[in-house]
């Protein structure tokens, strides 16, 4: 490693969400939708591949556009772009395939390199020359093994209030076999993962399907990642066959932590909201890409990444989300870090973020935002909780807090979520960026790094500065 890996993994200006992680020859590739940093729509941007080398999952490069809107023939509106998939296919090119906005078609474009400049290629359709339009095909994802090219999809918001889809009958996620042209349907469309209407007495129950397929075949096994009806889940099927058979395998991350060593729904840790990723090894190790939520909607993603272990039985345990990501030991105890790369953080009482934004009360917690190109997390009363992990924190002798805000009270700092305070920082109101440290003791077992507000009036947080020993 060059540097530290960090969670979000890209620059924190950029916001690449549902992203779809790729090795070809020597780089892992990362494609996804693209969300405007302060934005009001999902996937305002075009498609913009960042990719890293194998051997420095640190040192992310951002290869450029590789699509635009106004390159497909049909989308003369200028709608979104929502979330892509890229496979090679059977000739050696790479196609990528996505979805517009209320446009009911997967569309497909081509290039000769990974991250380069596509072209439109088509719109997946039968050998009659009618689209393949049914059980909603958004969130494409591809693959291509000796068995055959695979295509899923769909999209079943079951528990979403959506006028255009409220009398459809969305079956769940799906997949079709495509000729090696990667366009003609030869065989399907086919059910795979049923959704809230048809999971009951399957091994889905509970966590039927939503959207976000993606799909990978590690060893015999087809596993399917899927975004499950509670949106936050990013949930795992296997079957041995690509179009049958799918049985529910659990769940491998949540951007809330729900269900992480039995955390219940109402004790989120972060701002929730819909989720898309995928699995990928690298060098071998796996990783599971997701997304977070920042702003005040959910229409500001960034994408995360965690370090995931699949047992010899093929099962994957669930992860809990990071500050390290992927980097493979804890991150420094002597650094500054930006107070936006937290994990968790929350009130309390945490609500699922609207994708219409926050518009009571009862929704009105802690969230991290950018303003005049400054990222800081705002609304920070009595109560909220910040946390980072993991850190080597017994390298640290000084914590210290950039703050700012009209707030009179303390930051308790503690090294798990339940205990005493290792030491505490006092808050007094200012309406411009001020630091103030206290000394801290940690042992060697101390990874996990949490501060509580305790005090009146409204604080926001910049930077948290861990001072070393040395």
């Amino acid at each position: 490693m060059k540097t530290q890996c960090l969670n979000p993994y890209l620059p924190l200006y950029e916001h690449i969400p549902d992203g779809e992680p790729h090795v070809f020859g020597d780089r892992l590739y990362v494609f996804g939708s693209h969300d405007l940093e302060n934005g009001n729509e999902f996937c305002e941007l075009d498609y913009t591949s960042w990719s890293a080398p194998v051997s420095d999952l640190s040192d992310w490069r951002c290869d450029g556009v590789i699509f635009r809107k106004d390159q497909d023939p049909f989308n003369t509106s200028l709608a979104p772009l929502y979330a892509p998939d890229v496979v090679q296919g059977p000739d050696g090119r790479y196609y990528l395939y996505y979805c517009v906005k209320f446009m009911d078609a997967v569309c497909v474009a081509v290039c000769d390199e990974p991250a380069g400049q596509y072209t439109f290629y088509g719109r997946v359709h039968y050998p009659d020359g009618r689209l393949m339009t049914e059980n909603q095909p958004y969130d494409p994802s591809v693959i291509c093994t000796e068995e055959g090219n695979y295509l899923y999809f769909g999209f079943a918001p079951c528990m979403i209030n959506i006028p255009r889809y409220k009398d459809q009958d969305l079956r769940g996620g799906s997949v079709v076999r495509l000729m090696d042209d990667m366009l003609t349907v030869c065989e399907g469309p086919t059910v795979v993962l049923p959704s809230l209407n048809y999971g009951k007495g399957t091994t889905f129950e509970g966590n039927e399907y939503f959207e976000a397929p993606s799909v990978r075949k590690i060893g015999n096994l087809y596993y399917l990642i899927y975004s499950s009806v509670n949106t936050h889940q990013l949930c795992y099927a296997v079957s041995e066959k690509p179009m049958e058979g799918f049985r529910f395998g659990g769940v491998i991350v949540s951007n809330g932590d729900v269900g992480y060593k039995g955390r219940a729904e109402a004790d989120k840790l972060m701002s929730v909201g819909n989720n898309h990723g995928g699995l990928v090894c690298v060098e071998g190790q796996w990783y599971i890409f997701y997304h977070r939520h920042t702003s005040t909607n959910q229409y500001n993603r960034q994408g995360c990444a965690e370090r995931v272990t699949i047992l010899p039985d093929g099962s994957i345990p669930q992860v809990t989300i990071t500050t390290s990501g992927m980097n493979p030991w804890p991150l420094s105890g002597s650094a500054s870090y930006p107070a936006v790369y937290c994990c968790n953080l929350t009130n309390g009482h945490m609500g699922a973020l609207s994708s219409l934004g926050r518009t009571n009360a009862q929704i009105d917690f802690p969230y991290m935002t950018c303003e005049r190109g400054e990222r800081f997390i705002t609304n920070i009363k009595e109560g909220t909780l910040i946390g980072y992990k993991y850190i080597r924190l017994v390298e640290t002798k000084v914590v210290g807090l950039v703050y700012r805000g009209d707030g009179e009270g303390i930051f308790e700092v503690r090294t798990s979520l339940e205990g005493g305070p290792a030491a505490v920082i006092p808050v007094k109101a200012s309406a411009y960026w001020k630091c103030n440290q206290a000394s801290a003791y940690f042992t060697v077992t101390d990874r996990e790094l949490y501060l509580t507000y305790r005090g009146s009036g409204t604080v926001e947080l910049l930077t948290v500065n861990l001072i070393g020993r040395g």
